[in-house]
């Protein structure tokens, strides 16, 4: 998916528009993650009705207020828009976390052929390895909503760290950390132990007229 993406600027969706302008943003943003191309426009009717399910849907997955941690899912705007006018202002309609690109950029049009989009709305999920995982999800998301991810999740082979809430993870972690400072304290605390045993011993056998001329056997 990288590489569809590696040359271009990516646009974020918030007030200022910022850009993703550089390779190690793209990777940073894009990498082992499901992508979710939403091609669209503010003119279609069915657009107007299905972008605010998709906003839900996205939210739902992504945003702290519903989840503690974001799936690995990115959703993309490719607008099939007349102006870049229509453009703004169906970009009021999707997420702030989504991305788009710009209104001028030509592959747009790229990326409609690419993936022969033939109506709208479409939103093509798409692989990390930017193989085609569903070639129209809009009808699945409608019917399923959330619980879709969890079926791409698996059919994508994708490994969600993000969704390992794992204690035990957490304590095996910080057991490995703390494993050989506990071993080398016990070692010197059973070397104590030991020292202080042979000099019990030893303080014994000088009390009972043992050592080495009472036949004794000395612990050192």
């Amino acid at each position: 998916m990288v590489d569809l993406f590696v040359d271009r600027v990516l646009v974020k969706n918030n007030k200022d528009q910022d850009e993703l302008d550089t390779e190690r943003e793209i990777v940073n943003r894009l990498q082992n993650r499901i992508l979710l191309l939403f091609f669209g426009s503010l003119t279609c009717d069915r657009c107007q009705e299905f972008a605010p399910v998709l906003s839900d849907f996205y939210k739902q997955l992504t945003d702290e207020f519903y989840v503690d941690r974001s799936a690995q899912l990115v959703l993309l705007y490719v607008s099939m828009d007349q102006s870049e006018e229509e453009q703004e202002s169906f970009l009021k309609e999707l997420p702030k976390k989504c991305l788009f690109l710009a209104y001028e950029d030509p592959y747009r049009r790229e990326l409609e052929a690419m993936f022969n989009i033939e109506e709208v709305p479409t939103v093509v999920v798409l692989r990390p390895d930017s193989s085609v995982l569903i070639p129209n999800a809009v009808e699945e998301i409608l019917r399923l909503g959330p619980d879709c991810y969890k079926n791409w999740q698996e059919a994508a082979q994708i490994i969600d760290r993000n969704f390992m809430i794992s204690d035990d993870i957490s304590d095996k972690s910080m057991r490995s950390l703390t494993d050989p400072m506990r071993r080398l304290k016990y070692k010197v605390e059973n070397k104590k132990k030991q020292k202080r045993k042979g000099w019990g011993m030893r303080k014994d056998a000088e009390a009972d007229g043992g050592g080495e001329d009472g036949g004794a056997v000395s612990p050192w």
